[in-house]
């Protein structure tokens, strides 16, 4: 008679755990032999990433991490910006903004006209900062006016008139208070539903700002190569994120390397279609303004550091589910089916995570989009037009290094689990205490 399904499989001769599921019992094939945790499809779907979620983590890995975070130190110090003085500003794009509140608005005559020319204008009047005296504030026309309203925080800049009079234009609103309670509403939802996990994702995005304003951004403007500093700024980015989020383990020290390859191939596939559509880089108006700085700025250069860093934000995401469910499937039936069935999990995801990125991409070129659609242009003839071909062309190159990133990380992953030094009965918190 057959023993129960809960009842434990009698010791083997070739020296597995007495508990372990007999390889002739093809029913253990589906089955998790009651193991209390979820199901790895479920696991990677919901994007929970355990840490230490392939197992015990190995004393070679924290060398090994070390080794690419000094690694990564030198090849920023390599490109570290310099600090000379900044370019001058012949386009006074550098404003000097103050503050100011709107306590009153009037509709009446335009400046030059009267009432009897039927051009009505809205004037609101202010109260700046640091200033006694009400300063009124010409906005247009009805129709084409800012919409401003009593009560309204803005932005002014003050200008001095050669008969001493002060002059007021409008600069900008005053978002300030509206982000900052939006940051505080992310900040709280990321650590309620993260805890620690979450506080180490906060982290992470954190430096990931840093390194963009410290690090990527001056290198580019003082003419550093800008696909070298991307790729750099990038993998530092991907070092920091991962190591704070997940923590030192052999997970994520294969998501790391995941990441990283996958971003080389994204970089690589950039670089040759950028030169084969003939890419000039000018594609927005920030573009031109800074060659009309006089900023040393390979256009071109920045087109392609663009892609890069657009692409990381992906990439890491599918390298960690991808480490994750490699993890989760070795603990319930270690055999050599895991790689199938990672695989299918990948797929899932890139199915819908090539969607996300080609929307994202879309999303942000609406507008112009819009502007060709107005002026009756074929679809033919809108896609090879520079400014939508970058895009397309970004959306692409993303997506291919992301289907990439799978294969990849899930054969990292599958290897790793592969030695005497994991044990599949390691829970994620177990492996991820330092050893």
């Amino acid at each position: 008679m057959s023993q129960p399904t809960d009842a434990p499989h009698p010791s083997t001769d070739d020296g597995r755990s007495p508990d372990g599921p007999p390889p002739s019992d093809p029913s253990h094939n589906d089955e998790p032999h009651n193991d209390p945790r979820p199901a790895a499809h479920d696991a990677a779907h919901g994007h929970g990433h355990g840490r230490g979620t392939i197992g015990a983590t190995p004393r070679w890995v924290r060398p090994a991490t070390w080794v690419i975070g000094v690694l990564l130190v030198a090849a920023v110090a390599l490109l570290w910006p310099t600090g000379n003085e900044a370019v001058e500003d012949p386009l006074g794009l550098a404003g000097d903004p103050i503050g100011a509140i709107v306590t009153r608005v009037d509709i009446r005559a335009c400046s030059g006209t009267d009432e009897a020319d039927g051009i009505l204008c809205r004037f609101a009047e202010l109260r700046v900062e640091d200033d006694p005296e009400p300063r009124a504030l010409e906005q247009g026309s009805v129709e084409e006016s800012l919409g401003l309203r009593r009560g309204d925080r803005i932005l002014v800049n003050v200008t001095e008139l050669p008969d001493g009079q002060l002059a007021v234009s409008f600069y900008d609103h005053q978002r300030g208070r509206s982000l900052l309670l939006l940051g505080a509403m992310f900040v709280g939802i990321v650590l309620v539903f993260g805890h620690w996990r979450g506080l180490g994702a906060l982290g992470g995005l954190a430096a990931s700002l840093l390194v963009i304003a410290g690090f990527i951004l001056p290198a580019i403007l003082e003419g550093r190569d800008p696909v070298l500093v991307a790729l750099v700024g990038s993998a530092v980015i991907a070092f920091l994120a991962l190591s704070l989020a997940h923590g030192q383990t052999l997970g994520t020290l294969v998501a790391l390397t995941g990441t990283l390859a996958s971003l080389a191939l994204t970089g690589l596939l950039s670089w040759a279609f950028i030169r084969a559509a003939k890419f000039t880089g000018f594609t927005d108006d920030a573009t031109f303004f800074l060659s009309a700085l006089g900023a040393p700025v390979d256009a071109r250069g920045v087109l392609l550091a663009g892609f890069v860093i657009g692409a990381l934000g992906v990439l890491d995401d599918v390298t960690v589910t991808q480490v994750s469910a490699v993890g989760e499937l070795r603990r319930q039936r270690p055999d050599e089916a895991i790689w199938r069935a990672a695989m299918t999990i990948g797929r899932d995801h890139v199915s819908s995570a090539v969607n996300t990125l080609f929307l994202a991409y879309a999303g942000a070129a609406l507008p112009l989009l819009l502007l060709f659609s107005e002026a009756r242009q074929s679809v033919s003839s809108i896609v090879v037009r520079e400014v939508v071909a970058t895009e397309i062309v970004r959306s692409l190159v993303g997506s291919i290094g992301l289907v990439a990133s799978v294969p990849v990380t899930t054969w990292l992953a599958v290897r790793a689990t592969a030695g005497p030094g994991f044990r599949p009965g390691a829970s994620s918190t177990d492996a991820a205490e330092p050893g």
